[in-house]
C-alpha cells in the first residue's frame, strides 16, 4: 500500500483533532499529568510540516502510559486518543487490517471517553462518533478504504470501531 506524506500528515491531523476533544476529560482528573496534552501537540506539530521525530514518538508512548496509569476508565480513553494521535503519525503503509486502529484510534477513544463520562450513555458514544465521521477528510476516508476492513470483535470500543470505520467507507 502506497502512503503520501501528505495523507500521513491529514491522518495525524484528523487523529489530534478527535483527541483534543477529550483532553478535558482526562485533565479533570490529572490535572498535573501533561503527557497527554504533549502528545497531541506533537501531533499537530507533525500535522503542520515538522518532520517525524523521536520526540513524537516518545509522546506517544507516554500517554500510552498515562492511559494505563488513569484509575478512571473515561481519563484512560482520553490518553488513549493521545497517544493514538501521536502514534498516527507512524501508520504504517501495510494493506493490514491492524492499521485500521491507527488511523480511528483517536477517533473511537474520543467516542467512548465521552460516552463512558455520561455515565455509560450510548447515545454520547454514538453522537461523537457522529462527529469524527463528519470530521474525516477525503484524505482520511481514502487511506482508510485502502485497508482491509477490521473484524468486529467484542467489546465497546471494536464495535464504536466497526460503526466507524462502515460509515468512512460509504
Amino acid at each position: 500500500m502506497h502512503l503520501e506524506e501528505d495523507e500521513l500528515r491529514q491522518v495525524t491531523l484528523y487523529a489530534a483533532a478527535c483527541a483534543r476533544r477529550v483532553l478535558p476529560v482526562f485533565e479533570a482528573t490529572h490535572p498535573h499529568d501533561s503527557r497527554p496534552r504533549d502528545a497531541i501537540t506533537e501531533a499537530e506539530a507533525f500535522a503542520a510540516g515538522r518532520k517525524r521525530t523521536a520526540a513524537l514518538r516518545t509522546a506517544a508512548w507516554s500517554a500510552y502510559t498515562a492511559a494505563r496509569e488513569a484509575q478512571e476508565a473515561p481519563a484512560a480513553n482520553a490518553a488513549h486518543a493521545a497517544s493514538h494521535a501521536a502514534a498516527a503519525a507512524f501508520l504504517h503503509p501495510l494493506a493490514s487490517p491492524h492499521q485500521v486502529k491507527h488511523v480511528l484510534g483517536a477517533a473511537v477513544h474520543q467516542a467512548l471517553a465521552l460516552e463512558l463520562d455520561a455515565a455509560n450513555d450510548t447515545s454520547v458514544g454514538r453522537e461523537h462518533l457522529d462527529w469524527a465521521a463528519d470530521l474525516a477528510s477525503p484524505a482520511v476516508r481514502s487511506v482508510l478504504q485502502r485497508l482491509p476492513a477490521p473484524r468486529r470483535g467484542r467489546g465497546r470500543f471494536s464495535e464504536l470501531l466497526s460503526d466507524l470505520d462502515t460509515e468512512l467507507r460509504k
